[in-house]
C-alpha cells in the first residue's frame, strides 16, 4: 500500500525519529526534528502524507480534542494513505490489575508488588502534580524487588530510568562526601536567573504558589488526559473516517519494512513499550 519512497510523518516523536520520515514534536528534540504545537494542528497541507505514525501522543489529548487530531491526521493523509496509532493499553493493565489484585488478597509479596506498580501505570500519569510522579519515584529506588516485572511491563524506557536512578544515587552519595560541592553547587543554582524569579514569585504569592505550580505542570502535556483498549480505539478511528482498520503487534504493519525503522522496536527486536496498543488504518 506503499512505496520506499513514500511521504511519512512521525507525529510527537519525542526521541523516537528515523531520517526516512518527517519527525514532529513539541520541542526539537535533534536536527531531524521539526518543533510544531500539535495542539494547533498539523502544519502541512491536505492530502500530503503516505503514512502517518504517533506513538504514545493521543492519550495526552482529551477526548473531543483526540478526535480532532485523527481528523487532522485524515486531513494530511493521501487516499489510501496508512496511520499507525500507538497507546497504553489500557485492556492490558486491567487484566494485568486483576492478577496482582488476586496475587495481593491471597498474601503473595510479588502479588503485593506487582499490585503496586499496575496502579502506577494505570493511575499515575492522570492525577500526578509534578513531573515523573509516584512512577519516578518507584523507579528511582536504590532496589525495586520486581523489577523483572516492571520492566517486562514497560520495556527499554523504564529500564533506561531504573539505571538513571542508581546513577543518581551513587551521585549523592559522593556529594555527601564533599560538603564544599555542594555549598558550591547550591549557590550556583540559587544564583541562575529563574531560581530568583521563582523565588519572588513563592514570596509574593504565599500559598498559591503551590497551585500555580500545579497549574503550570497540569498544563505541560505530561499528563494523560484519556486511555484506550482496541474497542474504544477501533471506534474512535472509525468515526475519525478510517476503515480497513486492523491491531497490530509491534513489528507487524500495512508499512512496508516496518520493523527497519525500530520505531516501536529495538534494533535486537526487542519491544519499545511491551504495555502498548498498536493498531493502524487506512484512510478511504
Amino acid at each position: 500500500m506503499e512505496d520506499a519512497v513514500s511521504k511519512k510523518l512521525n507525529l510527537g516523536c519525542g526521541s523516537r525519529f528515523h531520517s526516512d520520515w518527517q519527525n514532529i514534536n513539541f520541542t526539537s528534540s535533534g536536527s531531524e526534528v521539526l518543533a510544531a504545537n500539535l495542539n494547533e494542528g498539523i502544519p502541512f497541507p491536505d492530502d500530503s502524507y503516505d503514512v502517518v505514525y504517533l506513538s504514545h501522543l493521543l492519550e495526552h489529548f482529551n477526548k473531543g480534542a483526540a478526535l480532532r487530531f485523527l481528523q487532522e491526521c485524515f486531513r494530511v493523509m493521501k487516499i489510501g494513505a496508512i496511520i499507525r496509532v500507538v497507546v497504553p493499553d489500557l485492556e492490558s493493565i486491567v487484566r494485568e490489575y486483576l492478577v496482582a489484585l488476586e496475587g495481593a488478597r491471597n498474601g503473595k509479596l510479588s502479588g503485593q508488588q506487582n499490585y503496586e506498580w499496575i496502579l502506577l501505570e494505570m493511575y499515575d500519569q492522570v492525577t500526578r502534580n509534578h513531573s515523573g510522579g509516584e512512577m519516578a519515584d518507584y523507579l528511582f529506588q536504590k532496589e525495586i524487588a520486581n523489577e523483572d516485572f516492571v520492566v517486562a511491563r514497560c520495556g527499554a524506557e523504564v529500564r533506561k530510568l531504573i539505571a538513571l536512578g542508581r546513577k543518581t544515587h551513587l551521585a549523592d552519595q559522593e556529594q555527601l562526601n564533599n560538603k564544599k560541592s555542594i555549598i558550591r553547587r547550591l549557590l550556583g543554582v540559587l544564583l541562575r536567573p529563574n531560581v530568583l524569579r521563582e523565588h519572588i514569585l513563592s514570596m509574593l504569592l504565599g500559598t498559591e504558589y503551590k497551585a500555580l505550580q500545579v497549574g503550570r505542570f497540569r498544563m505541560s502535556g505530561e499528563n494523560h488526559q484519556w486511555m484506550y483498549d482496541s474497542y474504544s480505539l477501533e471506534r474512535l478511528l472509525e468515526h475519525s473516517g478510517f476503515k480497513d482498520i486492523i491491531v497490530r503487534n509491534a513489528s507487524t504493519s500495512y508499512i512496508q519494512n516496518w520493523a527497519n525503522y525500530n520505531l516501536d522496536t529495538e534494533p535486537d527486536g526487542s519491544v519499545y513499550k511491551p504495555d502498548s496498543l498498536y493498531i493502524e488504518a487506512i484512510r478511504p
